[in-house]
């Protein structure tokens, strides 16, 4: 039955039949549903069989008197309400019936007709309260123990989706850097077919690209260049020679000081060519720009644009000054090799006016890293290594993994499995070799 159509049940119980009538016909127009008992034990047998809201009972009666038949009303239905019929003369019982059976209020008699129908519209909305309170504190209750179950199973569901993008992330990372270490490796093999046309300097050409690939990268962080822009740095300075695979192969051996005016002229097309080879891969078109210009001097003497300055792109500026040392020291672009000393003085001397002078100050800071720590390296082949040889760095596989960790002595076994290496997989290894100074 819902509440708007629920009729509350009102109980009285007294001995005396006229006050029975009284209140019947005082509630009766109210809409209740009334009982009447004229005993206690009348009462209680009521009680058991029918759903009563509110009892209002008199003091007096014998046999059972109100507060002992309310205090068993309370005993038994704690929820229903309890009002007491009272004289002036009952006050110690009163004061019993309020102790031990809990009633809601007492009604001194005689009664006034207006104040007991509040009395007991006050009560019976009392228990309405509570019951509606007690019914949203237990649906409260269910709720938060759904919400508990809910957020366990979200906690948990959020657990499951969190593992598996993690896993998908670790996926997407794993390919990207699959991809990316294959990509490098492409083009770090490239560049070492393109020092395969180096004639008789091959044997020091040989890791020429990735040298000033690693030295453009580290002087390019130094001053601050952004990510993608030192990554376009070290593609630039892998790839820088590629144009040179248009020339002559007698013009790639002598070095550049030595060449006839018409050699010049062809070798000074190289980056150009290279620009033009690279700008059809998108991956590519921002490198090429640095490889057209990595001859650029910073005087505006270079080539093939004549540049100068900050008109030039700061990453053919780094490439000018890197590129320069390596082919200083391997003996391509004067009459002899110079030692690092006499190439970092070269670059020094050179400095505002064939070299942008940033470049060379972060340069120098980065070979001196070298030089303070006591020794120089020499790049060598595998056919120049001798056994008691020290690595200076790491030997890295091609694919990315070590094959011979820094300072590691060479011994003619190392020696031979690398030349047998180098034969199988028909790759040339470039080892660095520590120099002690004397």
């Amino acid at each position: 039955m819902s509440d708007s159509t629920y009729s509350p049940a009102l109980l009285f119980v007294d001995d005396e039949p006229g006050i029975l009538s009284s209140l019947r016909r005082l509630f009766r127009p109210q809409g209740y549903r009334i009982y009447i008992a004229e005993s206690g034990a009348a009462g209680l047998e009521i009680l058991a069989k029918e759903s009563i809201d509110l009892v209002i009972s008199d003091m007096r009666m014998p046999e059972m008197d109100g507060a002992t038949f309310l205090k068993e009303v309370r005993s038994r239905w704690p929820k229903v309400m309890r009002i007491l019929l009272t004289g002036y003369a009952d006050i110690t019982s009163t004061v019993a019936a309020i102790n031990h059976g809990e009633i809601y209020r007492y009604i001194a008699k005689p009664w006034d007709d207006n104040e007991i129908v509040t009395i007991v519209r006050e009560a019976l909305e009392r228990m309405h309260l509570e019951k509606e309170n007690q019914r949203l504190s237990a649906l409260t209750l269910a709720q938060n123990d759904e919400l508990k179950a809910l957020n366990t199973s979200l906690e948990q569901k959020v657990a499951e989706r969190t593992a598996e993008l993690r896993q998908a992330l670790a996926f997407v990372e794993q390919s990207h850097g699959e991809l990316k270490k294959s990509f490098l490796t492409s083009v770090q093999v490239f560049a070492g077919v393109i020092e395969l046309r180096s004639g008789s300097v091959g044997s020091q050409m040989s890791g020429h690209g990735r040298r000033v690939a690693e030295h453009a990268r580290s002087v390019a962080q130094r001053m601050g260049l952004s990510d993608n822009e030192v990554q376009n740095v070290m593609l630039a300075g892998l790839l820088h020679d590629i144009g040179k695979l248009g020339l002559p192969d007698e013009l790639l051996s002598k070095p550049f000081n030595t060449l006839t005016g018409e050699q010049r002229a062809l070798v000074m097309k190289h980056p150009l060519i290279g620009q033009n080879i690279l700008m059809g891969i998108e991956k590519f078109k921002e490198a090429a720009i640095l490889v057209r210009h990595h001859h650029e001097c910073y005087d505006g003497n270079g080539y093939p644009d004549h540049l100068a300055g900050i008109a030039i792109p700061q990453g053919s500026r780094i490439l000018h000054v890197v590129n320069e040392y390596d082919s200083l020291l391997i003996g391509t672009l004067v009459l002899r090799a110079l030692k690092p000393a006499e190439a970092l003085n070269f670059l020094i001397e050179n400095r505002g006016k064939r070299y942008d002078p940033a470049a060379v100050d972060a340069f120098a800071t980065l070979l001196s890293e070298t030089v303070k720590s006591g020794f120089t390296e020499t790049p060598l082949r595998t056919m120049h290594l001798k056994s008691g040889m020290v690595l200076s760095r790491d030997l890295m596989h091609r694919d990315g993994y070590l094959l011979l960790a820094k300072a590691t002595a060479l011994t003619p076994e190392i020696i031979a499995q690398l030349v047998k290496m180098e034969h199988s997989e028909q790759h040339m290894l470039t080892l660095y070799i520590r120099q002690e100074e004397k």
